[in-house]
Order: C-alpha cells, then structure tokens, then sequence
C-alpha cells in the first residue's frame, strides 16, 4: 500500500546553504518544514565538492570554511525541527486542490500548501577532460589519482599535485594547497587566469618563488601511470611541444556539467535552464511554488550565497501568505522576538 502523504506547511527542495536558511525563515515565521535533497548529506555543492574551501564574503565572517557555514546554517535550522529526507530526490511534484505532493526516490509523499526550491544549480557532475584511460585514475584513494573536487586539503600533504584550469576554483585550490603539498603544478592553455585579480597576483608570487610551477600556455595531453597508480601528468602547448609533470594528484578544473533533472518536467517558465521568479516574492508562475538561490532568475540576480539568503526569506514570506491564508503577519525583528531553544520549536 502507498504511504499516507506528510502533512507539512513548506516543503524545501535542496538542502544546501540557501535552503537551510530558508528553515530558518520559515521558523522565525511559524511554519514548519520538510526538507528534501538528493545528497545523504546536508550542505549541497559546499559539502559534495569543496568542503574545506574557505569562504569570504559571508557576512561577520572575514573567513569561513564551507562545511563550518553548513554546521552553523544547520544549527540555526535546528530549533525549528526540520524533517530531512536526505538521500532522496525528488521524483515527482504535483498540485491537488491547492495542495503540493512532492514525492521522493524513497517512496515517501509529502503535502504542503507551499513549496520552496533550493536546488542550486540543479543536478551536477564533474566535466571530465578528454583524456584516454582517465576513468582507470579515478577513485585511487585520497589525495590519488583523478580527483573532481578536494575533500580534505590534509589528504593532499606531500603530494605532487597538477591542477588544470584558469578559473578561481585552479587558482584558490593552487593557493591553499600549495601550503601543503609536494610540489603544485598548474596547466592553463592561455597565459592570463579568468580568477579574481588579487587571487591571481598571490599565485604568480608563489610562481615566483619557486612554490607553485605555472605551466602556460599548455594544456592536458595524457596520462601516465604504473600498477594502476598515476606518476605523471603529460602536458601540451599548441606547438605540440610536450612537459612531463609528476604528479600523485591530477586535479583538472573546468566546471560542473548541470542538468536541471526532473525540474525540467514541473512545467516552471524557464530561462536558459534557470527559474524565473518575481524579484519581490520569490514567487514561480505556478501558485504556492516558490524558488531561491543559484537555480533562478530576475534582472539583476546575482550568484552569491548572500543574495541567496536574502531570497529564501523573501520565499519565506511567500509562503507564509499561501500556508496560513488570512492570517495577519506580525513582522518582528530577530533580536525582539528572539529564538526557541534547539528542539522546541
């Protein structure tokens, strides 16, 4: 038999950054929450791809680890006791008399009157160069082989690392491992970086300290390894002269392949695979569906985890006014009102 549905007031899809502030929105405004995502981890990109990046444009924090942002967005989530069915995307999404069902990969189906979407930039996976073999790299252990993203910077230590690409996720990674490693190579095939200015300008000092190996402009040509184990990177310029870099660790940056997933079928008015919104409310063109964060748009929308914050509450909002219609919102501020202790509200 078919699971009697959870009764809800909001329904937040994407449990990263953006969606847990949305919690906490929704918490501050009386309203309680499940929260659906397809990792078994809360935390979104800032968990699965760069968990130790460090963070600094978050308010109050000149610096702050990714997964140090996700515990604190998770603990002001918690007094308002959101229900998480993590590991679970969502299959299917569908209006029933005013009423949303969103149903999960587990079977699970939860009612609410009011949905909001976190869901980033969608489904993602890593953009693999065009490298022969380079599958039998990947998966080595950690700080081995192929690796798509950095989980723990200590795994790296000693490491003879070559990093591909020009953008801040090369350029960051070759600054903070270039504290730890062996030796760190970076292959660009253009000899400017698409990176911020001041990342650039600590980069091409530690070039010229002989910390950090710049090798532009090539790009990857191959492989090599022995016993299953890679030893080196081969890189190359456009003249085909090649450079053998060793390396323990190759790790190419050149962005993630996103893919809305079954978003796409929800019959959202969508704009270059991005959800278009009304700046004011945060508000689909479908009632009671809401959306925030990276995977919408507006004019002027910008991709910042701030901006993000900003539009889960005006979401928050939102959904107030569908989930307790005729209900007169009393706004308080935060510092009046207070909040309840971490498992009573």
């Amino acid at each position: 038999m078919p699971q009697a549905p959870e009764k809800t007031d909001v329904v937040i899809i994407g449990a990263g950054p953006v969606g847990l502030f949305a919690v906490f929105e929704c918490g501050m405004l009386g309203l309680n929450c499940h929260v659906v995502d397809a990792l078994d981890m809360p935390g979104g990109q800032l968990s699965a791809l760069y968990p130790e990046k460090p963070i600094y444009d978050i308010p109050g924090y000149p610096r702050i680890g990714a997964l140090e942002l996700v515990d604190r967005l998770t603990e002001q989530a918690a007094p308002f006791n959101p229900v998480y069915h993590l590991g679970s995307p969502v299959t299917g999404l569908a209006q029933d008399g005013g009423i949303w069902q969103v149903t999960t990969a587990r079977g699970a189906t939860i009612a609410a009157p009011a949905v909001i979407i976190c869901a980033g930039v969608g489904a993602f996976g890593p953009n693999r160069p065009p490298l022969d073999g380079i599958e039998a790299y990947e998966d080595q252990g950690p700080g081995l082989g192929v690796k798509y993203m950095v989980g723990r910077i200590e795994d790296f230590r000693d490491r003879r690392v070559v990093i591909a690409g020009g953008g801040d996720s090369a350029v960051d990674w070759a600054l903070n491992l270039a504290e730890v490693a062996q030796s760190v190579a970076v292959v660009h095939r253009r000899q400017k970086f698409r990176a911020a200015p001041d990342s650039v300008r600590k980069l091409e000092d530690l070039a010229a300290a002989g910390k950090v190996d710049l090798v532009i402009p090539y790009q990857l040509g191959g492989l090599a390894g022995a016993g299953g184990r890679l030893d080196a990177v081969i890189a190359r310029d456009l003249d085909g002269t090649e450079r053998r870099l060793p390396a323990d660790a190759l790790l190419p940056f050149f962005g993630m392949l996103q893919q809305l997933g079954p978003i796409a079928d929800w019959q959202l008015d969508l704009r270059d695979n991005h959800i278009a919104v009304d700046p004011a409310t945060m508000a689909t063109d479908r009632p009671g569906l809401f959306a925030a964060g990276d995977i919408i748009t507006y004019p002027g929308k910008l991709k910042l985890i701030l901006t993000g914050f900003a539009e889960a509450a005006a979401a928050a909002h939102g959904a107030h006014a569908v989930a307790r219609p005729g209900e007169i919102l009393h706004f308080e501020y935060s510092t009046t009102k207070g909040v309840p202790a971490a498992g009573t509200g």
